[in-house]
């Protein structure tokens, strides 16, 4: 059933796409990527594409707006080559968070980059953990916002020793179900930080709602940015009691100055996935684990041609099957 189709990965996120590519027997599609003395870009296939179901694999991670302009130009040189299906594969999908009005006169972006993909002539739109589901109405195409908090959690099942003493913690109140459906897979209980934000706007914890002293503590968030709020979790949980803090994010965007608080050993472990590259400055930071998602983005290509539902996706992640969580990097940049 891929006979008819074609990988393209652009430059965010090279790697995860040819590992993708591996998993599906396939080789990425030639293409053309060139800057001009102005700035603009040209993005273009360098084979034919008239008639393949074509996939584009491209995070709108930083640089956000330059991954982003070059996602759509490339979408639109496929469109007017003919292409039969354009399928996006973006892993993070920058703007997010701006995904409605929090004060008078505030753009909603993330509505704003649907209408430009939809524009562009995107047929089906492919995200990990979007910041909130709702983005999906933003879109008049396909989309499929696929999770890998099961993945992140088969990970932690397949290195915590004891089970019995993990109490997974919500980093806030709207992550809560998130950390529910974790616990779940352990049968552990969750806990709530409660917080606020100061006169700064800083991220400030008020309590911890949950029993967490002598636990081993999993804290379960959809993205890692500046590390302010974690590493101010991760303080109150220790001063709570807990044997160890363990963060797992989907997403590691690791802006400034995650480096720094992150660097001061604040957490026993952080775990994200592939859908940002680790830089090397972060790869260095100990204890730091990045699980591939290329194996689910694979097994979802293979259904979406197949006409199989993609909720069997997440069957490959069950406690028996553990072999499939790979991790692609750890600490000091070395591969496993």
């Amino acid at each position: 059933m891929l006979d008819n189709a074609i990988l393209f990965s652009l430059e965010a996120t090279p790697d995860l796409a040819k590992a993708i590519a591996d998993r599906l027997h396939l080789r990425l599609g030639q293409r053309s990527i060139r800057r001009f003395p102005s700035g603009e870009i040209i993005c273009e296939p360098s084979e034919s594409v008239r008639g393949k179901d074509v996939y584009i694999i491209q995070s709108t991670c930083p640089p956000v707006n330059e991954n982003l302009m070059e996602l759509l130009i490339f979408v639109d040189a496929c469109k007017r080559a003919s292409a039969e299906h354009i399928n996006v594969i973006i892993p993070y999908f920058g703007y997010a968070r701006q995904d409605r009005k929090a004060k008078p006169r505030q753009p909603i972006t993330a509505s704003l980059v649907a209408n430009l993909l939809d524009t562009a002539g995107v047929n089906r739109v492919m995200t990990v953990n979007l910041h909130a589901s709702q983005i999906q109405g933003f879109f008049r195409c396909l989309v499929d916002d696929l999770t890998a908090v099961n993945l992140l959690g088969y990970y932690i099942m397949s290195t915590q020793k004891d089970l019995s003493n993990i109490t997974v913690v919500s980093p806030d109140h709207g992550g809560v179900e998130r950390a529910r459906n974790i616990a779940e897979l352990f049968n552990a209980p969750i806990a709530i930080i409660d917080k606020r934000r100061n006169n700064n706007l800083e991220p400030e914890v008020m309590t911890i709602i949950g029993e967490v002293k002598g636990r081993d503590c999993v804290m379960i968030d959809d993205m890692i940015d500046t590390a302010k709020s974690a590493c101010n979790g991760a303080r109150a949980l220790k001063a709570a009691g807990a044997k160890s803090v363990r963060i797992a994010a989907v997403h590691g965007v690791f802006s400034d100055p995650a480096y720094e608080l992150l660097s001061q050993h604040v957490f026993d472990e952080i775990v994200v996935t592939d859908s940002i590259p680790l830089s090397e400055k972060m790869a260095s930071v100990e204890g730091i684990k990045v699980i591939s998602l290329a194996p689910m983005i694979a097994s979802v290509i293979q259904r979406i041609t197949s006409h199989i539902p993609l909720t069997t996706v997440y069957d490959a992640y069950a406690n028996s099957e553990i072999k499939n969580v790979e991790i692609v990097t750890t600490s000091h940049t070395q591969k496993k």
